[in-house]
Parts: C-alpha cells; structure tokens; sequence
C-alpha cells in the first residue's frame, strides 16, 4: 500500500500541524496555491513532490509549477490541476483513477463514473468559516481510499 499526502492552498504558510499529519507519506501532491517556494522544499523533507501552479503563484515559483501533472502510483493514473472546473480531459476515457484539486478551500471527496475527485481542501490561512484541512490517498491493488484530516489551529 503506497500512501499520498495531499495538500493545497497553503498561501505561504505550511503549519508544523500538517508537517505532522504528511509525515509518513511515500508521495506528496500540492494541489497549488504553494505562495512559497520554501513549503515544497519542507514537503520534500518528507517525501518526494508533485506541485502543480495555483492562481496566486505568479513570478519564478509560477513559472516553475506546471498547470497541472499526471502521477501514477501502484498502478491508480493521477491527474492533479488547481481548478477543477479546468480538467481539460475526461478522467474516465482517459483512464484517470483520481483528480486532485483545491482552489475552493472546502474538503470534498467524491466518486463519479469511477473517479474519485478529492479536494483535501486548505491547509493555509483560515478562510471564511471552512476548517483548516489536509488529505491522505492509501492507494493499494488499483483501488484508493481517501481521507480528509482536520487541523487543530486556532
């Protein structure tokens, strides 16, 4: 069983609260809206990264970003962008097991003509009244589970 750390939405700040909750991950994924370069280079502490570019990561950290990213993990294909309403592909003909996404700060999981679509939803600053999230994929024998964590923040 290979397990994924997800998160999104840092905007500058990565908590040691969700350093303790991706400790122990095989795979990192950053769902954008990094805000500093230095969080990727934390994560990869942990784990090795995959970043995509969210909307507010503009200048050389935008640039480095790609839009989006394909990862494969024990067999499951991954297709992670920011914006879920820019999938410019059909997860399902293309044979996508899951879509990783966050830009709305609001944790979703759900599954949809196979495909999980999974929103760990925002592990930066609070936004509105929404928790202060993280994600974790336990991905095992082409099938994956996903699990949504809050953080204990004030």
């Amino acid at each position: 069983m290979a397990v994924v750390g997800v998160i999104s939405d840092a905007h500058g700040l990565l908590r040691e609260e969700a350093l303790e909750e991706l400790r122990g991950s095989e795979r990192i994924i950053h769902a954008g809206d990094v805000g500093d370069p230095s969080i990727l280079e934390k994560l990869a502490t942990i784990a090795p990264v995959t970043a995509v570019r969210g909307n507010i990561d503009k200048g050389e950290l935008g640039r480095k970003l790609p839009k989006s990213e394909w990862v494969e993990i024990e067999g499951v294909s991954i297709y992670v962008l920011h914006i879920r309403e820019e999938l410019d592909v059909s997860p399902k003909a293309a044979g996508i097991g899951v879509v990783i996404y966050g830009h709305s700060h609001k944790p979703e999981q759900q599954m949809k003509d196979g495909v999980l679509y999974f929103n760990p939803g925002s592990a930066g600053p609070r936004r509105f009244k929404l928790p202060v999230t993280v994600g974790r994929l336990a991905v095992e024998g082409g099938t994956v589970r996903g699990e949504i964590m809050e953080l204990s923040v004030e």
